[in-house]
């Protein structure tokens, strides 16, 4: 945390003269100090500025963080009281580049959510796009979460959706529409190259549940080969005694190839994705699978003191202790689309090194940064050194601001425009197949390509999304503060620098 100094020149000025009874005299310059304001509360925004300044991985692209910006602490203060709300003042210290540092009111939902997977949501997922020739917006069930209030109400994988309570979606409306509790639909169905409305209306409301990022897994024995498949759609740290009992499933049916779809994963826990590549492969153990940099400031001081914290290594054990079922693979085969962002490309980037991956679909969303939750408390964390919740409990205010970015073993990174595939594939609209079927266009072109046969020619709906046609504009996890983000769980936030050190 930076420091502002108010240097105090004491000016007492000695002038003497000779008289003719050699008097001595003084003249006294009094000295002129800034008196303190009278100001409202600011302990969220001190809070605020305090953990920027120390930690935020572009602090150097801010000039509000610079030393010296302030010529003085009561002109920082004016500056942090003339934002009458903490979110306006909290992107003013986030550089213009930044896509994906936020902040939260509620930190007891961002932690249910980074954690638990647990969210609002009716239990469809779905993508929104709309056609070139129309500003109006429709959106396409991707699948559905078991369990969950669009499954009760029979919404399935590939329908069609224009209207909520007889709305029409527009780029104006659509975040307003679906950010409603409750809501009904119309379900449309693509009929040749069109939408046509069918008589089926579905009335949803929005639960509190977690979704398990597993959304299927399967085995195929075809041609000799035993081929395992995972649907991974978001790296939730809870549910990793789960995810390795499905690798411990490949490895006792001894498979030959493994298809990782994360064709929807829009990233999470950074532990979870380094388990995920020691899963896949196992004889990289104690390996540098990650080489982390922070700020300038955090990136010296780790340098000098801490080295071997700036590089993570593939690991024989999940979170709980559990030993990692590894699978020793030579070769991983990726789906991947542009909703596949951090973690996702964190697991092909930090892999390809090592082995072969080939990567499947469309290019990934080109995120390459981690953030951590940070807390109003004294060493910016949770709790203490002695496990005690030692937050301000005045608010519930939490930054998530990006502190850290990873290369992999050859030091390669910033890959912005995203990582590109090996084979290219499409998400077809409206296509009804479910997830994990053989049939299913994506699942389809990855078992050809590992099996040595011909891919089947692009549909009519495909070349529309390849030719522009049809322009896509976002997807539900979008309204989720957590999208496509990646993140540093509370015990891997580094210490604070002490103040002598900086």
């Amino acid at each position: 945390m930076k420091k502002f100094f108010m240097p105090v020149l004491l000016l007492g000025v000695m002038f003497t003269s000779c008289s003719e009874d050699d008097e001595i005299k003084e003249v006294e310059v009094v000295e002129e100090v800034e008196t303190p304001k009278e100001r409202r509360n600011l302990e969220v925004e001190e809070f605020m500025f305090a953990v920027m300044d120390e930690i935020y991985l572009y602090e150097a692209d801010v000039p509000q963080l610079q030393t010296g910006f302030f010529s003085t602490e009561e002109k920082k203060l004016d500056y942090l009281e003339s934002f009458s709300d903490p979110e306006d003042l909290y992107y003013d210290l986030v550089a213009e580049h930044d896509e994906f540092s936020f902040m939260t009111e509620d930190y007891v939902a961002l932690n249910k959510l980074l954690t638990e997977g647990v969210s609002g949501t009716t239990g469809m997922d779905y993508g929104l796009a709309y056609f070139s020739n129309s500003s109006n917006i429709f959106g396409y069930v991707r699948y559905v979460m078991p369990n969950s209030p669009a499954e009760e109400a029979g919404v399935k994988r590939g329908d069609f959706f224009t209207e909520i309570d007889g709305v029409q979606m527009t780029a104006s409306n659509y975040q307003g529409l679906l950010g409603k509790a409750s809501f009904s639909m119309t379900i449309y169905e693509l009929a040749g190259n069109s939408l046509s409305p069918t008589d089926k209306t579905v009335n949803l409301t929005k639960v509190e549940m977690a979704e398990d990022p597993i959304l299927t897994h399967k085995i195929f024995e075809t041609e000799g080969q035993r081929i395992g498949y995972i649907m991974y759609n978001s790296f939730t740290p809870t549910f990793d005694d789960e995810l390795n009992a499905v690798f411990g499933e490949f490895k006792s049916a001894g498979i030959t190839d493994l298809i990782l779809d994360f064709r929807y994963n829009g990233g999470g826990n950074v532990e979870t994705a380094i388990d995920i590549a020691s899963m896949i492969t196992g004889q990289f153990n104690d390996q540098v699978i990650l080489q982390y940099q922070y700020n300038k400031l955090y990136q010296e001081y780790y340098q000098t003191y801490y080295p071997n914290s700036l590089k993570i290594k593939f690991n024989n054990k999940i979170r709980t202790g559990e030993a990692t079922n590894s699978l020793n693979l030579s070769r991983v085969h990726v789906i991947t689309t542009r909703s596949s962002a951090s973690a996702s490309e964190l697991v092909i980037h930090a892999l390809k090194p090592y082995i072969d991956v080939v990567q499947i679909g469309g290019p990934t969303r080109g995120k390459f940064q981690a953030s951590s939750t940070f807390y109003d408390s004294p060493n910016f964390s949770y709790r203490n050194d002695k496990g005690e919740v030692h937050v301000n409990k005045n608010h519930n205010y939490a930054l998530q601001p990006l502190i850290v970015k990873y290369a992999n073993k050859n030091g390669e990174s910033d890959f912005v425009d995203g990582l590109f595939p090996d084979v290219a594939a499409s998400d077809e609209l409206g296509n009804r197949d479910p997830l994990g079927d053989p049939s299913e266009p994506m699942l389809e072109v990855a078992l050809n390509y590992i099996l040595g046969k011909a891919q089947e020619p692009a549909t009519a709906m495909q070349k529309k999304m390849e030719n522009g046609e049809i322009k896509t504009i976002g997807e539900s996890d979008m309204f989720k503060p957590n999208y496509q983000r990646m993140y540093l769980e509370d015990q891997n936030i580094p210490i604070m620098i002490p103040s002598e050190m900086k």
